[in-house]
């Protein structure tokens, strides 16, 4: 489950950031995550609640935004979304795409106080 590896990251980052900006809790935290970056949501919100405990995020609430996957057919050069690995180009059938956006993830913003 790497949700939970991506969960601890978080952690650190949000830790690193109160630092930083002098912030002593998180209220809410939005993260942005590609269609494509393989997240599981319900096993990410798990995973967040149980890696907050103890930390300054305990207790704050996940946002999850899911960003489509945006790529650039080399058949045709159509440039579309998408949502899942292995699409075919709906213009033209191809299957030689480069991915634009969509696979990675984020944290958005914050909520703190």
């Amino acid at each position: 489950m790497h949700e939970l590896t991506l969960c601890h990251s978080m952690i650190e980052i949000i830790e690193r950031e109160a630092i930083l900006q002098a912030f002593q809790r998180v209220k809410v935290v939005r993260l942005e995550f590609g269609a494509l970056s393989c997240v599981e949501p319900e096993a990410l919100r798990f995973c967040f609640d149980t890696t907050t405990q103890g930390t300054i995020a305990e207790g704050a609430r996940l946002e999850i935004i899911t960003v489509p996957a945006e790529a650039r057919c080399r058949d045709c050069g159509a440039e579309r979304a998408f949502h899942r690995w292995g699409t075919a180009c709906p213009d033209c059938g191809g299957l030689r795409l480069d991915v634009r956006g969509g696979d990675k993830m984020r944290i958005k913003d914050l909520e703190v106080y």
